[in-house]
C-alpha cells in the first residue's frame, strides 16, 4: 500500500490564532481530519509525529489586546489555555501542542530568516508608513485614531470604524492620531526584507501545477494554479511592531518577523521540542526524503502552505516538502457563514460546556458533514438526526442486542471447544475484508467522511445479520445455531471497535470493554478471535437519544448570541443616512447594449501600492479576464476566489495602475457603504446570461 513509501510521517494541524476561542468550523476544517490520520497511521504501526500549536504574534493580538485592556501576553496565555483544554477533551491526538511564544521558537525563526538572508535570498525595500514621533515607533493600521469620513465617528480606527463598520485605510481618518501618544503621526520612509516569490514560479509549476496535478484535491491545485498563472509578487517578511519574533540583523530595531513567516516555522519548532521531551532526533521528521509530511488545514489557508511555506523551505534547501495538503472547504452554520464576531458560531468550548458527555457525537457529526470537496452546513436538527438514527439506532443498537442476548442465553461467556474463536461465516469474512480494503484506500486518499461510512456499514452489516440469523428465536430448537450466529456477530463487534478508534476514540474503548479486550491495543489487519471460556463484561448504552427541546435550547442560545451582538453597544447619537437618489432614465435600447453575465473569480489579489484596488481574474464562460476593482477594503482576496460575480463584459477597457481593466463587477451597497457581491443565487456555469 501506499503507506509502506515512507518510514515516517510528520502530520501538521494549522496553527490556531490565539486571539479568541475556536469555533466548531476550524474543528471540522482542519483537526479532526488530521487527527483521523494520525490515529490511521498509528493503528498501521507507522512511525508518526502529529504537531500543532498557537500561533501568538501579528497585530491582531496587540488589537485584542488593546479591546480587553490587558498585555498580548495576558491575551495569548489566555486563549492558549482554552484552545489546547478544548483539543484534549475532544481527544485530538496531538503529540504536541506547542505555541509561538516560545523561547525555541523565536530562536528556529531566527535562525531560518538568518540562513536565508546570509544566502541573499531576500530583497530589501523601503516604503512610507505612519510614524509616531512622540512614542518613537511606527504605527500599524489599528494604532492610528481618527474621524470616520463616512459616519462621523471620532475614535474609528486606521482599519475599521467599529461604529459604521466601514473598512478605512489611515489615510482616509479625518485628524488621525496616534492611539499610543495622541500625537498626529507622520510617514516616514521603512526599509523591510521581502520573500521573492516571482523567483520560484518556475519551481511551483514544475512541482505543483505538474508533480500533483492528480493527487492534489482540485480545490487546493485549482487556487495554486490560479496564484501561479496570475503571477506572483515579493511579499513582505518583516514588519515594524512591539509585539512579535525580532528581526535578527543589526539596524532592524522595532521590526519583527511578519506573522505569516512566523507562524509555518511553529511546526518545525513544536517538532523540535517535541523531540526534546521524547529524547528524539527532530531532523528525520523534516528532513529525510523517506518522510511523509501533509498540511491539514481550512481552504484560507492554502497560499501559505501551498506556495509561501514551500517557497520558504526550498530557499532553505535542506527541508522536505509536504507531499499533500488536502484543505478543506468552510463549514456554515443554520443557514449562514460562521463568525464568532457576529456571534454567529458555536465555539469549541461551549459545546464542551453543554454536552461534555457527547464528544464522540461531535467528532462523528463533524466528520459525516465535513466540508471536503465544497462548503456544508450544521445545523443541530440534522446533529441531532445522525444521533439518533445513526449511532442509537444502528451502531449502539447492533452492540446492545449482540451484548443482552450473550448474557440472557449464554451468561456471557465464549464457548468455543474447537480453540480460539474468529468468524465461522465466510459470507461475513468476506464482507469485513472488503470493508477493510475500502476503508484503507478511503484513509490514504483523505477522503474521511466515506471512510467513516465504510466504518458504519460495519454495523449495518451487523444488524442485517442479526436479524437474518434471529437467534432469539433458534435458541429455544438449536442452541448451537444461535451460539454460532451470536459469537460472529461478537467477532464482527471486534472489528468495529477496532475501525472505529480513530473515529470515536470514547466509544471505541467502551467497545472494548464490554468485550473485555485492552483499549487501545488492537491495530488494523489485527485478527480477531475470542478464547474459549472468555467471559464478556455487561452491557451497557454507548449512545443517548437527544430529545427535542435540547435542540431547540440550542438553536434559541444560537439566536439570542447573535442578535445580543448585532444590537449596538452604545446608542450615543443617531446618524442618519440616505440611500442615493435615482439617477436619470435611459431607454430600453441603452439597457440592451449591456451585456451582463455571470462570471467566477479564478483568482485576486490586492494591487501594489493601492489601499483599494484587487486585481480579480475572473472566468466569463467566453474568456478568462482582468477586471481591476476598488473593493479591497471590504473583502480578502484570498476569500473570494470562487465566488460568482455578475460582470458588464462590453465595458469599455481601461487601464488602472498599468493594469487593463475588461469589464465591471456590479456590487450593492447600502447607506452605510457596506458592499456585497450581486451574484446568482445558486452556481451557475459562467457566460450564463443576465436579463
Amino acid at each position: 500500500m501506499e503507506t509502506q513509501k515512507y518510514k515516517r510521517y510528520t502530520i501538521t494541524a494549522a496553527l490556531p490564532y490565539a486571539n479568541g476561542p475556536k469555533h466548531i468550523g476550524h474543528l471540522a476544517g482542519a483537526y479532526i481530519p488530521a487527527d483521523l490520520y494520525a490515529r490511521y497511521l498509528r493503528l498501521k504501526k507507522r512511525d508518526v509525529v502529529f504537531v500543532c500549536g498557537s500561533d501568538e504574534h501579528g497585530t491582531a493580538i496587540a488589537n485584542q489586546a488593546m479591546k480587553e485592556h490587558t498585555t498580548p501576553q495576558a491575551i495569548i496565555d489566555k486563549y492558549h489555555t482554552l484552545i489546547k483544554d478544548c483539543f484534549e477533551k475532544l481527544n485530538i491526538s496531538l503529540d504536541i501542542y506547542h505555541r509561538t511564544s516560545s523561547q525555541l521558537h523565536h530562536e528556529t525563526a531566527q535562525e531560518f530568516f538568518t540562513d536565508l538572508n546570509s544566502k541573499g535570498d531576500f530583497v530589501e525595500k523601503v516604503s512610507e508608513q505612519y510614524f509616531d514621533e512622540e512614542a518613537n515607533t511606527f504605527l500599524a493600521d489599528r494604532y492610528i485614531i481618527g474621524t470616520c469620513p463616512n459616519c462621523g465617528n471620532d475614535h474609528a480606527y486606521g482599519d475599521q470604524c467599529e461604529r459604521c463598520g466601514t473598512s478605512l485605510s489611515p489615510e482616509e481618518l479625518i485628524n488621525p492620531h496616534s492611539a499610543l501618544s495622541g500625537a498626529k503621526p507622520i510617514l516616514k520612509p521603512t526599509k523591510h526584507w521581502y520573500l521573492p516569490l516571482n523567483e520560484y514560479e518556475p519551481f511551483l509549476k514544475e512541482w505543483i501545477l505538474e508533480g500533483h496535478a492528480k493527487d492534489w484535491k482540485t480545490n487546493v491545485y485549482g487556487q495554486c494554479k490560479s496564484w501561479i498563472d496570475g503571477g506572483l509578487h515579493p511579499r513582505a517578511v518583516t514588519r515594524d511592531l512591539d509585539w512579535g519574533i525580532k528581526v535578527p540583523v543589526a539596524g532592524a530595531d522595532g521590526k519583527v518577523l511578519y506573522v505569516w513567516f512566523d507562524a509555518p516555522i511553529g511546526y518545525i519548532s513544536a517538532t523540535k521540542q517535541w523531540a526534546i521531551d521524547n529524547n528524539k532526533d527532530w531532523e528525520p521528521y523534516w528532513k529525510d526524503k523517506d518522510t511523509k509530511l501533509v498540511h491539514f488545514i481550512g481552504k484560507d489557508n492554502i497560499v501559505f502552505h501551498c506556495i509561501v511555506f514551500p517557497v520558504m523551505l526550498k530557499a532553505q534547501g535542506t527541508f522536505i516538502l509536504p507531499e499533500n495538503v488536502p484543505a478543506n472547504e468552510f463549514m456554515n452554520l443554520e443557514g449562514d457563514k460562521m463568525s464568532t464576531s457576529r456571534g454567529w458560531s458555536i465555539e469549541m468550548h461551549e459545546y464542551l460546556n453543554d454536552f461534555p458527555d457527547k464528544i464522540d457525537e461531535l467528532r462523528y457529526y463533524l466528520t459525516a458533514i465535513a466540508p471536503e470537496t465544497s462548503d456544508s452546513e450544521f445545523t443541530w436538527k440534522d446533529y441531532q438526526a445522525r444521533v439518533n438514527n445513526e449511532l442509537v439506532a444502528i451502531l449502539g443498537n447492533f452492540i446492545n442486542r449482540v451484548m443482552v442476548l450473550m448474557h440472557k442465553f449464554f451468561d456471557g461467556k465464549v464457548n468455543s471447544p474447537s480453540g480460539d474463536l474468529t468468524f465461522t461465516d465466510e459470507s461475513l469474512n468476506t464482507a469485513v475484508s472488503q470493508i477493510y480494503d475500502e476503508l484503507e484506500v478511503s484513509f490514504e486518499t483523505y477522503k474521511f467522511r466515506q471512510a467513516q461510512q465504510n466504518v458504519m456499514e460495519l454495523a449495518r452489516l451487523g444488524n442485517r445479520y442479526l436479524t437474518e440469523q434471529e437467534p432469539w428465536k433458534t435458541f429455544k430448537n438449536d442452541p448451537e445455531e444461535a451460539r454460532k450466529a451470536l459469537h460472529n456477530c461478537l467477532v464482527l463487534i471486534g472489528h468495529l471497535a477496532t475501525c472505529l478508534q480513530p473515529f470515536l476514540p470514547t466509544t471505541s474503548a467502551k467497545i472494548f470493554d464490554m468485550i473485555n479486550w485492552p483499549a487501545g491495543t488492537v491495530t488494523f489487519d489485527q485478527e480477531i478471535k475470542f478464547a474459549d471460556g472468555h467471559q464478556l463484561n455487561p452491557a451497557s448504552l454507548l449512545f443517548a437519544k437527544i430529545e427535542d427541546d435540547v435542540i431547540q435550547t440550542q438553536i434559541d442560545k444560537l439566536k439570542a448570541k447573535a442578535d445580543s451582538l448585532a444590537a449596538p453597544e452604545v446608542a450615543e447619537e443617531v446618524v442618519e443616512t440616505a440611500l442615493t437618489p435615482a439617477k436619470e432614465n435611459i431607454n430600453y435600447d441603452q439597457f440592451a447594449a449591456m451585456d451582463i453575465r455571470v462570471g467566477t473569480i479564478v483568482a485576486a489579489e490586492k494591487v501594489a501600492k493601492t489601499k483599494k484596488l484587487l486585481k480579480l481574474t475572473i472566468d466569463t464562460g467566453i474568456d478568462t479576464r482582468t477586471v481591476v476593482s476598488g473593493i479591497a477594503e471590504h473583502f480578502e482576496a484570498e476569500a473570494i476566489i470562487g465566488k460568482q460575480v455578475s460582470i458588464l463584459v462590453n465595458l469599455e477597457p481601461r487601464e488602472l495602475k498599468g493594469i487593463l481593466s475588461q469589464g465591471m463587477i456590479l456590487m450593492a451597497e447600502n447607506a452605510e457603504g457596506k458592499l456585497e457581491f450581486v451574484a446568482p443565487a445558486s452556481t451557475m456555469p459562467p457566460g450564463s446570461g443576465i436579463k
